[in-house]
């Protein structure tokens, strides 16, 4: 096996004893991300739409 395999792998397995141990901690940082994806677009379409609008 390669490197980049196992550690994918690893990884992978990381993320589900996270999840298997602690799943409020882990649904509270997906929720984080899902947030700070959703704020990101939000102020990129902002941008655009004032970029245009002027």
């Amino acid at each position: 096996m390669n490197a980049k395999k196992i550690a994918g792998l690893v990884g992978i397995a990381l993320v589900l004893f996270f999840v298997i141990a602690q799943p409020g901690n882990a649904a509270n940082l997906v929720s984080n991300i899902v947030d700070f994806l959703r704020e990101s677009a939000e102020a990129v379409i902002t941008f655009v739409s004032n970029v245009f609008t002027s």
